[in-house]
């Protein structure tokens, strides 16, 4: 006699047992599978992880639902552990072929590049909302709601000088979502949580321990404040809070936290270079971040670290902290702007003076 199998149940692996044994008969943890959802949302890692604010809402608005999540192989491991996401799946040819047979109740599409909205288009689903491409090859919104958003990025005026709401706004509003200012999902491992620990207590730092993350990445790298900014920002850490900046980056980072290390050597330690969910664990046990806008900035807002953001090039309107951080703008009118390069001196992050980053630092630890 066949033995049962439940393949609607949310647990359900098909090529081998669930976590609880696989035995479906009498089993007391079946859970029968909801509408099917799929969110699609690839690229930056920092915008794939603010965009994980539009699942409390999704949840609440459809309870039962099994969630799947698509995003670039490097944004994986900060979408696998969430609480929210049923399967996480790396974006790429299997994915599509393994999406394009499934039944699929609602697909929301929240990236607007090509290959983003090319999938969407390719898969079935009895509703679609966000974005897709079409027959022309054109990327187009799905409904009324992602009209506003498909209009942000076609207009710098309304972009940089018009629009007041946040993403987490605008992806709600996307996803025909209700806003209820829901932070960031981020959900680390305990091997990353034990990795910190470790890591951190090796170096034996007084307190306040203060990351400064210098880089921005090397696709706006002008987003990034000046290696002698952050180096006079540690001497102040040390002199005037009794505390330890700690430099971190990516490996695209390391010349320039190399620059600030050498610039401050008696305040200053090396943070080092971690996978992103190791680096997300250190970050989330610091006293207080300053950053750019950057992954390291939208890390420290889902783990609910004091966070200070300068902001230079990019739109500071969009960020939403959820009660903690501070913002400190560039002081040159051109700002922003979102260019890449830019022949401006000083530019808009080396306007940026040491006192107004170390006055914010302080206004958000004295708050924390």
């Amino acid at each position: 006699m066949p033995m049962q199998v439940r393949t609607d149940c949310r647990l359900f692996l098909g090529d081998r047992p669930c976590v609880w044994g696989g035995q479906c008969e009498g089993c007391e943890h079946y859970v029968k599978r909801g509408e099917h959802i799929v969110v699609i949302k690839l690229a930056a890692a920092g915008d794939v992880l603010r965009t994980t604010s539009i699942l409390a809402p999704l949840k609440r608005a459809h309870p039962d639902s099994y969630i799947t999540w698509v995003t670039d192989p490097l944004s994986l491991p900060l979408i696998e552990f969430n609480p929210y996401v049923d399967r996480a799946l790396a974006f790429g040819f299997e994915t599509w072929l393994t999406l394009l047979v499934q039944s699929i109740d609602l697909l929301i599409c929240l990236d607007k590049e090509e290959r983003a909205c090319a999938l969407a288009s390719a898969l079935r689903a009895s509703e679609k909302l966000g974005f897709a491409l079409s027959l022309a090859g054109a990327v187009e919104p799905l409904n009324a709601d992602a009209r506003y958003d498909y209009e942000l990025g076609l207009s710098n005026e309304m972009k940089f000088h018009e629009n007041t709401m946040t993403y987490p706004a605008i992806f709600c509003r996307t996803a025909g979502l209700e806003y209820q200012a829901d932070p960031y999902v981020l959900a680390l491992p305990e091997s990353s949580i034990e990795y910190a620990e470790q890591f951190l207590n090796g170096l034996s730092l007084p307190e306040p321990v203060i990351g400064l993350n210098v880089g921005a990445g090397h696709v706006f790298a002008n987003k990034a404040w000046t290696p002698t900014g952050y180096a006079a920002l540690a001497g102040a850490v040390r002199e005037r809070l009794g505390g330890t900046a700690i430099v971190l980056g990516g490996a695209d980072d390391r010349e320039r936290a190399k620059a600030v290390l050498s610039a401050a050597p008696d305040a200053a330690v090396d943070g080092g270079l971690h996978d992103v969910l190791d680096f997300a664990a250190v970050v989330g046990m610091l006293d207080a971040l300053v950053t750019g806008d950057t992954l390291a900035m939208h890390i420290g807002i889902a783990l609910g670290v004091p966070t200070v953001v300068l902001f230079g090039p990019s739109a500071p309107q969009e960020i939403e902290f959820f009660g903690t951080g501070r913002k400190v703008l560039s002081p040159l009118d051109c700002a922003p702007c979102y260019r890449r390069d830019c022949d401006v001196r000083p530019s808009c992050m080396e306007a940026i003076e040491m006192e107004t980053v170390f006055e914010a630092l302080t206004e958000a630890l004295e708050e924390a």
